[in-house]
This record gives structure tokens, sequence and C-alpha cells, in this order.
């Protein structure tokens, strides 16, 4: 392994484990695999990880720009379903005078309305991963609109309360899976940039919201932050009904070559004796299916396990030392920073400030500036990091090395934590520009975990990527059916750019 990993001793395969060339003096060692499908496009060729099949309905097929335009939509929908979750931080006061209930209460609508997007996801994965994930978009953008107009209408506790468990539910496909159809739309190679932009999508979404919210509240009365996302879903519905195709697809096992080794690959089309034969090599490939029936919400299972089964698997999951770590390096600091969400209207609109519902939506303004600082640092350290650790490593890759944005992570995440304490209990004193700076620290310390754990079970389990993201929503407020799993001394050569640090 090197570079102090230590040297599995039991497994065939070692989790994601790969080995990168990016230098062209380097012994070619894919020379035998004269099958594999390569990106042409640059001055050394990328080797397409994983093998696209002839299948013209193969996602990895379609053009870049249908591939990117998907997941704009779906991320711009993820901005909508984003916003839900901190729609009240601002009108904390505001809701207790209007309902005439104490914090605690109102504090529960945001409550509950994580309580419905953890329970929804459950089903919701497993109902990915067998039927696929465009159904699951079409109900969470329909819930969306639902759920924004419903609690612009309620005129009781209890009404709104229902609204926002619907709400939350609807919530639930955005949080966990377009993630997972960035890994079915896009090469490895070409991931880096799209996860940045699904990720940013929902944090950014999420802390500048109360910014808006804040001031629409104060100025045009607290039903419109839900009827501007109910309006905005209702444009998004046709563009994710037309536009957005099941991006799942049944691809034959051996074309996933960061699964396996690329002498499988070569094994396998050599061999008549295989499982799961090859479309476009043993077989002609289908027909391209029409556009009125990639408009439908199902297209076919997209695996043979049991629904009940892996509605069940995420539970036991939670134990996997990937996950657990994964769990707590985000999901401690998601916690923190809802809690910090949810007091922080109790301790300006009060004494000594008084700020008003504007104001203390103003604030998130610092989250945001944090969110995005802690984007650029992770996108920026991990890429390069990746890179310059596989160069030491002898140009093999591993997982190991996106973790070097926890140390950055721990530095501004506890400091945040801490100053926000400190500076948040004598804000009479400090006023309010630390508790906000602090406030910014700590949500950049949450975006550099969001980004180091999801990278790493991505990378090294992405078997589990699936159920992995589901664990982190329910601790903290598929892609493919595979293992991720690579042994030394069968890496799949993966030939990057010479300028790219997408490893």
């Amino acid at each position: 392994m090197g570079l102090g990993i230590l040297q599995d001793t039991k497994l065939e395969h070692v989790p994601g484990t790969c080995y990168v060339l990016d230098d062209e003096s380097k012994p070619d060692v894919t020379n035998k695999n004269l099958e594999l499908k390569y990106d042409r496009t640059g001055s050394v060729p990328i080797i397409l990880v994983p093998q696209p099949s002839n299948d013209p309905n193969d996602p990895l097929n379609w053009p870049l720009w249908k591939r990117d335009l998907i997941l704009v939509i779906l991320s711009l929908a993820s901005v909508m379903a984003a916003t839900l979750g901190p729609l009240l931080a601002a009108n904390t006061l505001t809701f207790t005078l209007y309902f005439r209930k104490n914090f605690t209460k109102i504090a529960l609508l945001t409550g509950f309305h994580l309580c419905g997007c953890g329970v929804a996801g459950v089903l919701f994965v497993a109902s990915a991963r067998v039927w696929g994930k465009r159904h699951l978009y079409l109900l969470g953008t329909t819930l969306l609109i639902v759920g924004s107009v419903w609690g612009g209408l309620s005129r009781s506790y209890r009404s709104l309360l229902w609204a926002r468990i619907i709400q939350g539910v609807a919530v639930a496909p955005f949080e966990a899976l377009v993630n997972a159809s960035v890994g079915d739309l896009f090469f490895v190679h070409e991931r880096g940039k799209r996860m940045a932009l699904s990720n940013l999508a929902l944090f950014g979404g999420a802390f500048f919201t109360p910014v808006i919210v804040g001031k629409m509240t104060h100025s045009i009365g607290w039903q419109w932050p839900f009827y501007f996302v109910g309006i905005f879903s209702g444009v998004l519905l046709p563009l994710v009904f037309f536009l957005v195709p099941e991006t799942a697809f049944r691809r034959s096992a051996h074309l996933n070559t960061d699964i396996s080794s690329t002498d499988n690959f070569h094994g396998q089309l050599q061999s008549g004796e295989k499982e799961d034969p090859p479309r476009g090599v043993d077989t002609p490939p289908p027909d391209k299916m029409s556009f009125s029936r990639s408009l439908l919400p199902f297209n076919g299972r997209k695996t043979d396990e049991n629904f009940f089964k892996l509605l069940l698997r995420p539970f036991p999951l939670f134990l996997h030392p990937a996950v657990l770590w994964g769990c707590l390096i985000q999901g401690t600091l998601i916690g923190w920073t809802v809690f910090i969400g949810v007091i922080l209207a109790a301790v300006f609109l009060g004494p000594p400030l008084f700020f008003n519902e504007a104001e203390t939506g103003y604030l998130y303004s610092g989250a945001f500036v944090g969110a995005m600082l802690g984007f650029l640092l992770a996108g920026t350290v991990s890429d390069w990091s990746a890179k310059f650790l596989t160069r030491k490593n002898k140009g093999i890759y591993e997982p190991e090395f996106r973790l070097v944005i926890v140390i950055p992570q721990m530095i501004v995440g506890c400091a945040g934590l801490y100053g926000f304490g400190i500076t948040a209990e004598k804000v009479g004193k400090y006023g309010w520009f630390w508790p906000d700076f602090f406030f910014a620290l700590e949500v950049m310390g949450m975006v550099l975990g969001a980004v180091a754990s999801a990278l790493y079970i991505v990378d090294a389990h992405q078997l589990l990527q699936f159920r992995a993201h589901l664990e982190r929503v329910r601790l903290a407020p598929e892609g493919r059916n595979n293992q991720d799993v690579l042994h030394h001394r069968e890496r799949p050569a993966c030939r990057l750019p010479a300028h790219d640090t997408d490893v």
C-alpha cells in the first residue's frame, strides 16, 4: 500500500485501490486490454471507468450536454428541497407569537421535518435500488409543491406540523439519491466537479435561505416563503418530467472496471463462460428507447434483490466502520449546525440586541460564506492531496488520500463550536459579528467533513454509498451494484490527463 496505509492480508481485493497512470514515461499496463474504451478528447487517453456498454440506453452513452442538463435540473430541485430545512430558522419568534406556542414546540416543526426525511429515506433508498430513481424524483418534486402550499395555507399549529412532515418526505429523494445519480451519469474522471455541484446545491441552498426568508417574512408575511418554494417547484416539475429520464441502468458486471481488474475484463471477453454476457459483444444492442417510453416513471427492475431485504439492510450497515466513521465525522457537525440554527433566533431576537426577523436572517450570510469557503478548500485540497500522494506512492491511488481534509475540519470546526458558545453566551459584550464569524467556521468544518466522508465512501466502498447517504441523513437531522474492491496485484489502470486533478 505505502505511505502508512496498512496492507490487507485477508481480502482478495483491496477496497478502492487503483493504479493511476498520469505519465507517458510509465509502463503501459493496459496494452493487453485493447477492448477497453477511452476518452480521447485530451492529449492523454483516459480509460473510461466504468466501461460503457453498447446499449444506446446506457446513460454513460448519452451526450455530455444531456447528462449535464439532467444534473443541473436535479441540482435546482435540490436547492428547493434544501430550503425547507432552515425555512423557519429566522422566524422562530414570529411563529411563537402567531401560534402562541413555546420555543420547544416551534423547534419541533423542524424536528418532525427531519424525522419525515429520515423515515422516507429508508423506503426510498430500497425503492431506488429495485425500480430506479425517476419515480422518486417525480414524487419528491410533487410533494415539494403540495407541502409548501399546504404550509402557506396553514392556520393552525397541527396543520403546519403535518405540512412540515410532508415536506420532509419530499426532501428525502434529493438528500439521498442525487449523488448516486452523479455516479450513474458520469465516468470516474468526470465526477469530481459534478459531485461538488450537487453538494453545493444542498448546502448552499440551506444556508442562503434564512437570509432571504427573514427579509421576506418581515416585509410580506411568513406564508410567502412557503408559497415561493411551491411556485419554483411547480416550474421545475415539468422539467423533471420531460428532461430527467431514468439514470439507473442494469449494466453487465464485467463492465464495472472500477470494481474489477482489467485482467478480468479481458478474460471475460475472451472466454465464452460468463454468467452475464456483455451486450454488444455476444448479443446485438437493443433499440433506443422512445421518448414517450422514457417518460414513464418505471422502466423495469434494476436488481433481482428482494425489496424487503434491501429495506432492512441499512440498519446493520451502521456498524460498518467506514459508515460509522462517515456518520460521526459529518453527522456530528450537521447536528450542531441544526442546533445553532434553532437557537440563533432566541439569542438575537431578544435582549440585549433585539434583532428583527430580517436582521436575524442576515446572520446566515456568515454560514453561507463559510459553506462556500469550505467547498473551495475541500475541492482544492482533496484533489491536490490525492494527486500528490498518488505520485509519492508510485502511481498507486488509495481512497485514504482523500482524508487529508479532516485536519482543517478539526481545526475550524472545533474553533467554530467553542467560539460560538463563548461569544453567544455574552452577546451583549461581543456583539453580533463574533458569533456569526464562529458560526461560519463551524459550517466550514461541517462542509469539509461532508466532502471527506462522501469522497472516501464513494471511492472505497461504492457498494455502500447508496445506503451510507441514508445512514448520514438518519443520524444528522447506487449508483451501481458493485463492491469497488481492488487488490494490489490487480489494479484497474485509470489514465488521467496531465493537468486533471480528478483522481
